[in-house]
């Protein structure tokens, strides 16, 4: 009875793996999404035969994805630089970078005139959430506010994150 239930557990975690799979290969461009790797590379085409013309050491970077390719997905940085990079390298986790020459204040509630929390750096990189009706709540390492969606590159004016 044993070996039954540890092959059954087996099959389902490899259905669920495929499954997992198959969602991220449907998902269609373009979407945002961040670099989970601490090194990756960009390329010029989708293979590891492609020369690189970027390694990135930033963990958390937003990207655009805009093409997908099997095992690949082609991508637009912050800075607009396109090229391709392994999927596996990427993450679902939903980050934005802090856009334009100013710095800007996390308040307390997302709209104007509510408390400053934190004030943030141009290029600063955190976790967004709750993003609704132009603003995203911002997570830099545990200190968070809301900052509005105009400040960002990483979410698009109306889109909801949960």
């Amino acid at each position: 009875m044993r070996a039954k239930r540890v092959i059954g557990l087996a099959v389902g975690i490899a259905m669920a793996a495929s499954v997992g799979q198959a969602w991220a290969q449907a998902r269609k461009a373009p979407y945002f999404a961040s670099i989970g790797a601490g090194e990756a590379r960009m390329r010029t085409g989708p293979g590891r035969n492609y020369p690189v013309d970027w390694l990135y050491v930033r963990s958390g970077l937003p990207v655009r994805v805009v093409e997908t390719y099997p095992h690949w997905r082609k991508i637009e940085d912050p800075d607009g630089t396109i090229g391709w990079m392994q999927a596996n390298l990427l993450s679902d986790t939903r980050t934005a970078m802090v856009r334009g020459g100013e710095i800007r204040t996390l308040v307390e509630e997302p709209r104007r005139g509510a408390r400053v929390l934190w004030r943030v750096e141009p290029k600063v990189i955190g976790r967004i959430s709750d993003c609704e009706d132009g603003w995203c709540r911002f997570d830099v390492r545990g200190r968070a506010g809301y900052i509005e969606v105009a400040h960002l590159w990483g979410v698009e004016a109306g889109e909801v994150v949960e």
